[in-house]
């Protein structure tokens, strides 16, 4: 048999008739929950150099007015 009669054969022997929108609701479903995740996990992140204030004001007293060490700015 050639490729071609298979592939008709194969055409013609699928009888499933089915939406193919419903069968991909759940990866958007799934993607909607992986993003929701990764949106709270960067949201909580913030404000996080704000909530040590002493803790850095303290380090940027003993090292300078700079994180680097170098005594310039950015």
């Amino acid at each position: 048999m050639s490729l071609a009669t298979l592939l008709v054969q194969a055409a013609a022997g699928s009888e499933e008739h089915g939406n193919v929108a419903l069968e991909t609701v759940g990866y958007g479903i799934v993607a909607l929950v992986v993003f929701t995740a990764l949106a709270l996990v960067t949201l909580s992140y913030r404000n996080v150099a704000n909530r040590h204030a002493g803790k850095a004001s303290a380090f940027a007293a003993a090292h300078g007015k700079d994180a680097h060490g170098t005594g310039q700015g950015h």
